[in-house]
Parts: C-alpha cells; sequence; structure tokens
C-alpha cells in the first residue's frame, strides 16, 4: 500500500531542488506574468492614432473641418502637413507614416458645384491589420465631418450619394492578402526561436556532457570561443533563409521588389546577433533545461511586441519602448521594406545601426559571462 509518509517525503524533495533550482522557479512565476501583462495591456488589435502625412494644395474651411474630423476620429494623428507628395510618398515608405491623404487643387469648389471631388488616402497596407480599421471607417468620417459644413445654401449636397468621391489606394499590398506581410516575418521569427536556442544550448551541452574542461584548457580567448561556437550555426541559418525565400517567392507569392544583396546582408547580421544572445543565455544557464526556458521568455516579447502577430502601432509608448530594444523589430520592417516597398539602404539604415547596437551589447555581456566563468 501507498505510504503517505513516503510521499510527503518525495513531495518534500522535490520542493527543496525547486528551491535550490531558483531560475526555474523564476521562469514558473515570470511567464505567466508575462503573459497576464502583454496580453491584457499590451496587445491591440484595433490601433489608433496612427500617423499621417497630409498634402493639401489648397487651404479652405471645409478642408480644414474634414482633417478635424480625421483627427478627431481618433484613427488618423496628422503628423506632417506637406506640400510635396513625393516628401510624402517617402514617408510612406520608411513606415514614418501609415497614410497619406491628398486634397487636390480646386476640392472646395468642386464641392461646392456639387461635382464629387475625389479624395485620396494611400494606406501602407504592408501589414492589413494596422490599416484595415482606419480605412474601413474613413468614408463615415469624411460625411459625419461634412454634414456641420453643408448647410444654408449647401443643404442640397447633404442627402444621398456622399458630396466626395473617396479613393482608396493600398499601397504594397493592393489585395490585402495577409501571407505578404506574415511570410516574410516568419523568416524573423524562425531564425530568432532556433538560433537562440541552438546556441543557448551549446556552452551548457558542454558541461553536462563534462567536456567543458577540455574547452576551458584550450589557450583560446572569451571572443574567440564565442566566435566558434555561433560560427558554424551560420550556415544552418542560411539555410533556412534560403527555404522560406523560395517559399515566400513559389508557393505564396510574395513579391520581391528590393535588393536581394541588401535583404541577405540583412539575415546574416540578424542571425548572428540572435546566436550572439544564444551564447549570452548559454553562460548564464546552468543547464540546457535553464538555456531553453532563457530562450522562450526572450521568444515570448520578442513575438508579441515586434509586430509580428500585432499591430506595433496599437500597443501602448511603454510597449513600443520594450519591443524597440528587440532585433525582431527592426528586422521585420527590413525584410517587409525590402521585399514589399522596394527600401534601399539609406532607408533601412537606422534599423541596421539597432541590430548592430543589439549585438554588440550582448557580444561584450557574453564575453564577460564567459571570463566569470574560468574563475
Amino acid at each position: 500500500m501507498a505510504s503517505l509518509a513516503r510521499l510527503l517525503a518525495i513531495a518534500n524533495k522535490e520542493l527543496i531542488q525547486m528551491r535550490r533550482d531558483r531560475m526555474t522557479f523564476a521562469m514558473m512565476l515570470g511567464i505567466p506574468m508575462m503573459q497576464l501583462v502583454l496580453f491584457g495591456y499590451a496587445i491591440n488589435t484595433d490601433p489608433k492614432q496612427l500617423p499621417t502625412a497630409v498634402v493639401a494644395e489648397e487651404q479652405s474651411p471645409i478642408i480644414r473641418t474634414l482633417l478635424n474630423g480625421l483627427q478627431n476620429s481618433g484613427y488618423y494623428h496628422l503628423k506632417y502637413n506637406l506640400q510635396d507628395p513625393a516628401a510624402a510618398d517617402t514617408l510612406l515608405a520608411k513606415g514614418d507614416v501609415s497614410f497619406v491623404v491628398t486634397f487636390p487643387s480646386g476640392f472646395t469648389r468642386r464641392l461646392i458645384k456639387g461635382e464629387r471631388p475625389q479624395l485620396l488616402i494611400e494606406a501602407d497596407a504592408s501589414d492589413p491589420s494596422a490599416s484595415s480599421n482606419a480605412i474601413s471607417r474613413a468614408q463615415t468620417i469624411i460625411d459625419s465631418a461634412l454634414t456641420h459644413e453643408l448647410k444654408g445654401p449647401l443643404a442640397d449636397l447633404n442627402p444621398g450619394l456622399s458630396p466626395v468621391e473617396l479613393i482608396i489606394h493600398r499601397r504594397y499590398n493592393p489585395q490585402g492578402l495577409t501571407q505578404y506581410n506574415i511570410v516574410p516575418g516568419l523568416l524573423g521569427v524562425i531564425i530568432t526561436m532556433t538560433m537562440v536556442m541552438i546556441t543557448g544550448m551549446a556552452m551548457t551541452r558542454e558541461v553536462e556532457q563534462g567536456t567543458i574542461e577540455n574547452l576551458l584548457a584550450m589557450p583560446a580567448k572569451p571572443l574567440e570561443v564565442m566566435l566558434g561556437k555561433i560560427m558554424p550555426y551560420v550556415g544552418v541559418g542560411a539555410v533556412q533563409t534560403a527555404v522560406i525565400l523560395l517559399a515566400a517567392y513559389y508557393l505564396f507569392a510574395v513579391p520581391f521588389a528590393g535588393s536581394l544583396t541588401l535583404l541577405l546582408a540583412s539575415v546574416g547580421l540578424f542571425i548572428i546577433a540572435n546566436l550572439a544572445l544564444g551564447f549570452t543565455f548559454s553562460t548564464l544557464a546552468k543547464s540546457q533545461m535553464q538555456a531553453m526556458q532563457l530562450t522562450f521568455f526572450f521568444f515570448l516579447p520578442s513575438l508579441l511586441l515586434s509586430g509580428f502577430m500585432f499591430p506595433f502601432r496599437g500597443m501602448p509608448i511603454w510597449a513600443q519602448w520594450l519591443g524597440e530594444v528587440l532585433p525582431l523589430t527592426h528586422f521585420l520592417r527590413i525584410v517587409r521594406g525590402v521585399m514589399l516597398k522596394n527600401a534601399d539602404f539609406y532607408t533601412v539604415a537606422q534599423e541596421l545601426l539597432a541590430i548592430v547596437l543589439f549585438t554588440l551589447a550582448v557580444g561584450l555581456l557574453a564575453i564577460l559571462r564567459y571570463k566569470r566563468t574560468l574563475d
């Protein structure tokens, strides 16, 4: 028969072991708390205050009323007021704005004459979920704003058909296909998950298999050890990149508008950043299980805060700040920009710099941690 005393003794032993393994215990509490905070506060599928550029070839009270209506709707944040359509197009390509609203010359005159002037809204549709709600409500917002202006002699313009013909251009993804957004992003997600995990288990595997002494006895500097550990996995990342890009082009018909050389160089830098982070985790963990736990602890916010699953601009400011620290956030902007928007080096230079700084920071931490393990 089962003995209660033996059962309690085994349970007590497990509690003691759990208390000694502080990292595992912290992950048991930390990961649920992280999920609660991120899903409860950071995730928003209906983004508001999306940055918008306005190109108005004329100024009139009616145009100001329409702009106030867009601003007051909560979806459009009128951040730039430009005269040059090319400058607005550059902002849209760089991702600095989500929309460009263009009022053509003679808009007010044609509206008063009842000729239904066109109002153009160009949307960055590389992420359809980020702009869909704002686009779908645009006509209602405009008609509602005009009801306050079309009074007296202009009251005849109110009934029936909308007095303004709204033209929507979904740039970079005219059909709003989600695979144009998801498939390129999967390249970054898969590299993050596999590269960090594989390298994170590198040093801990040496410890568990008893070969760490041979490694420490070698006259190799910490930088040499780190580079030697991560170099073989660069080839693994290259194979993953080739498979995903070929599948994106041939299976999912994702367009490739930009430079392949620029994209591959960015992928190489991103792979090195994740390998350096994985090596850092391997110097912090005491076992392969802890290395996997650290990997998951990093991967979860990367998945949720980078803009892969949910619109980046829909998150609160503090979540966007955290997202800016993650290399996946910047890589997603690069890969989507190059593949969908024909972005050049100068357009993505800021994102590349962020990945470089992240790589240097985690690489330096890994070297310092490795030095301490020699003592």
